[in-house]
Formats: C-alpha cells, sequence, structure tokens
C-alpha cells in the first residue's frame, strides 16, 4: 500500500527538523550522542506513525542508524535489544496464541461467549472487560493476555459476520489494543511495567502494591472502557448473526495439550517469586511444547506462516533506541528540560503533581519501551520529591500512571503490536485514542489517585520533613 501524500508531507517535515537537529552544535547538557539519538528517535517513530516505510524496515533501518550516526558505542550496542528476553517473550505468546486458534480453542470459547451474548453487541463487549481484570489472575501478562483473547474475538466477530472496519469490531480491539494492559499492572507481578517500577522505587510488597494501585486502575479501565463505547457508540446498535453452538462436544486432544501447556506456563509465572524465573523462560518453555512432536499441536510450517516476525524486530530495536537515549543521557536531558521549563515547583504540591504529569508526556512518546520510560521518569520524579519535600513514592507512581496508560503508536507496547498486526486499527486511530486516555490518565493521578493514596496513608507531602 502507498504512502499518503500528507503522511510524505509529514515525514518529510519531521526528517528535516530532526536531521538539522542532528548536525548543529549540541546544547548545553546533552552530549553529542544523546542529540543523535534524539534526532535518529523522532525519525523512527515518524516512519513508525506514518508507515511510509514497512514497521519491521523501519526496526532495521533504526539499528542501522544508531550505529552510522554514532550514537552508540558499537554494532553490539545497537543491537542490545534483540538480547533482552522481551522480544523471545512475545514470539512465544504469539505461539501461545496460534496454537488456541489451531486447536479450535478460540472457536469454541468464541461461540460460548456468542451463545452467552445473544448477538448483543454490548454484552459481547461487556464480556471482554469483565475478563480483563479476572483473567489477570491466570495469565499475569497483559501481551499473554492479547495473544489469546485478540484470537477469541477475532473469531467472535467472524462468526457473527461484524466485518474488519466495523465500529463493533474497532471498539473490541481498542480495548485489547489499549485498556487491557491496565489490569495487569494492579499486580505486583502482572509483567514489566510494575516489576521495573518497583525495583526503582525500593521495596514494596505484593499486598502493599496491591492496595495502592487497584482503585486508580480499575479507575482506569472503567473510564477507558467508557471512552471506547462513546468514540465507538454506532457499533453497539448494529445486530449480529445468529451464531449456532456447534462445538458443545468435549474437548479434543490438541485442545486438551494447548490447555495443560498454557496453564503450565501460567503457574510458572504466577509463582515467579518462588523460583525467579524470568517469564520469558516460562513462555518459551510452552513454546518448546507447542512445538514439539506428538506433544505440540503446531508444526513448524505453521510457526513460519502465522508468527509476524515483524512483532519482534520492532520490539526489540525500540529497547536498543530506549538503552540508547538512556545511556547516552538524552532521556534525563529531556526530562530535566521539560521540568526546568514549567513553572516554579516550590508553589504548591499539586502545582508538582501537574508538572510531574506533563513532563511524563513527550518522554513517554519519544522512548517507545516502557522499561525504558520507567528507568528515566522515576530517578527524576524521586529527585524532584526529595528537593519540594514530597512522597517519592507517590511522584514515583504518577508519573508510572501516565506512562503506563497511554499509547501513541503500536511499537511502544508487545501486547498493542499483536492487535495492530490483525488489521483492525490504524496508527492514526491509536495515536488519538493515546491522547484522549493522557488527559484520562492525569485527571485519575490528581483527582483519584492523589486523594486515596493519603487516605490510606501515603499522602502526597512527606510529613517527614
Amino acid at each position: 500500500m502507498k504512502p499518503s501524500l500528507s503522511s510524505i508531507v509529514v515525514m518529510a517535515v519531521i526528517g528535516t527538523v530532526s536531521l538539522s537537529f542532528m548536525v548543529i552544535p549540541p546544547p548545553d547538557g546533552l552530549s553529542q550522542a544523546g542529540q543523535r539519538v534524539l534526532g535518529i528517535a523522532t525519525i523512527t517513530i515518524g516512519l513508525w506513525g506514518t508507515k511510509i516505510l514497512p514497521m519491521g524496515v523501519t526496526a532495521i533501518l533504526l539499528v542501522v542508524l544508531l550505529v552510522l550516526s554514532e550514537g552508540v558505542n558499537d554494532f553490539q550496542q545497537a543491537l542490545i535489544g534483540f538480547a533482552q528476553p522481551v522480544p523471545y517473550f512475545l514470539i512465544a505468546v504469539l505461539t501461545i496464541g496460534l496454537a488456541v486458534k489451531k486447536c479450535g480453542l478460540a472457536e469454541r470459547i468464541a461461540r460460548f461467549s456468542l451463545r452467552h451474548c445473544r448477538e448483543r453487541p454490548m454484552a459481547l463487549y461487556t464480556h471482554l472487560l469483565i475478563s480483563m481484570p479476572l483473567l489477570t489472575l491466570l495469565l499475569p501478562s497483559a501481551t499473554s493476555r492479547t495473544g489469546i483473547l485478540v484470537h477469541v474475538y477475532e473469531q467472535s466477530l467472524s462468526l457473527s459476520m461484524v466485518p474488519k472496519d466495523a465500529q463493533l469490531s474497532k471498539a473490541i480491539m481498542m480495548a485489547l489494543n489499549s485498556i487491557n494492559r491496565l489490569a495487569s499492572t494492579i499486580i505486583l507481578t502482572g509483567g514489566i511495567t510494575p516489576v521495573v517500577a518497583a525495583a526503582l522505587v525500593g521495596g514494596i510488597s505484593w499486598s502493599r502494591w496491591f492496595v495502592l494501585l487497584s482503585i486508580p486502575y480499575l479507575t482506569l479501565l472503567l473510564l477507558g472502557s467508557g471512552l471506547i463505547y462513546l468514540i465507538y457508540r454506532q457499533g453497539f446498535t448494529t445486530q449480529m448473526a445468529r451464531v449456532p453452538d456447534t462445538l458443545s462436544g468435549p474437548l479434543t486432544k490438541m485442545e486438551i495439550r494447548t490447555i495443560v501447556i498454557t496453564l503450565g506456563a501460567s503457574l510458572l509465572w504466577l509463582t515467579d517469586s518462588i523460583h525467579h524465573m524470568n517469564p520469558a523462560i516460562p513462555a518459551l518453555m510452552a513454546w518448546i511444547c507447542l512445538l514439539a512432536p506428538w506433544i505440540g499441536v503446531l508444526s513448524w510450517q505453521d510457526f513460519e506462516k502465522n508468527v509476524g516476525w515483524t512483532n519482534f524486530l520492532v520490539i526489540a530495536s525500540s529497547m536498543s533506541l530506549a538503552g540508547a537515549l538512556i545511556d547516552s543521557g538524552a532521556g534525563s536531558w529531556l526530562a530535566e528540560l521539560i521540568i526546568g521549563s514549567l513553572p516554579v515547583l516550590s508553589q504548591s504540591p499539586l502545582i508538582v503533581a501537574a508538572v510531574l504529569l506533563l513532563a511524563a508526556i513527550p518522554v513517554r512518546l519519544l522512548i517507545p519501551n516502557i522499561t525504558g520510560f520507567l528507568a528515566v521518569a522515576i530517578p527524576i520524579a524521586i529527585s524532584i520529591a526529595n528537593l519540594t519535600g514530597l512522597n517519592p513514592l507517590v511522584c514515583s507512581l504518577l508519573v508510572m500512571i501516565v506512562g503506563d496508560s497511554v499509547l501513541y503508536y503500536p511499537a511502544q507496547s508487545a501486547s498493542s503490536l499483536v492487535v495492530y498486526e490483525r488489521g483492525y486499527l490504524s496508527t492514526i486511530e491509536i495515536f488519538w485514542f493515546g491522547c484522549l486516555m493522557t488527559i484520562m490518565a492525569c485527571l485519575v493521578a490528581l483527582f483519584v489517585a492523589l486523594p486515596y493514596w493519603n487516605l490510606i496513608g501515603e499522602p502526597f507531602v512527606n510529613m517527614a520533613q
């Protein structure tokens, strides 16, 4: 598909500004390598957003530009994202989702759900929303849930004869793309975001994390789902085709094997506090079992043909970019520049909170990987808290909420890439919903999280000072 004229114009402007920025002398406090990495980040995000190049091609171009511009020390550092567990975790989770579809389990679940929905679009949407927090207890990772649910709801829409470009299809997929992730952060072992954030803010227990984050994130889930309903409300008035329940028989051997393998991986994810394995290891163990002869349900040909390698390339390269932004000091420089250019922090605690939230937005936009964002934003939030006599934990959680609640383009989340590759949503739709969720997240942080934390004994103002 040829890129539109508007995309080419936008990319030309972004490219010109970025290249100009890369050749002028760097401003005070920013290294030359950091300046070049910022320029590359802008160009890459523009290419991912406009799709002038295929996303996988842009991912490889990013690695090449990091080397040629000397934004990193060597080629090995430019490939650092490909040595991280996350890309391999994503490929394994996609394989689990493929197995759920191949063995017929996705269709069985879809027909069961549709039978209870009785051709009512709102009931189907409500089932999805309820399943998100409930499935979190079984599948803590949002990517794992999305990899399975995207096949289930794709089957549901197909069986109900709802086209891909229908408003109902977009509503279902936007929920999987943008708000399904929020259920995971409620649990400390629910994925990368809570694990990294908890490590950066210091020791915090599983139960304390749940108490602190459950109300703010459940509020975000409700508001986000309501926002999706308002945007795509026309889709909830359409009539879904009646689907006969033709899969009411016993589970097949392939379905049973898929369930056992998936539950085995889930059990290991839930007990990571005991064995301390990286979440990618259980996922890869499941991947091996699903592709092994006699045990699995997939052939190697099934895997090669149906698992999108674009996901792997984009996530790995985005982690390389995040690492380059941190190592070059560009991420910290950007955050400190934004903080310094905003109103005086010492006037009011509420002003500090607003500044932290506003500063987190452009940092999240430029740093595609949530780990990179947290590694930059949380230490700065802690420093500001210490300077202004505020609670470092609360300041850290404020920036985490904003960074975790929004997606401006699919490369920012593995679970988003899983949905985006199915072709239901455009990058523009994801971007504008991300902008709306930014406003929602800021409001929840200020008017729900802060009062709630104060109520449960975690005040914004540090009483010790």
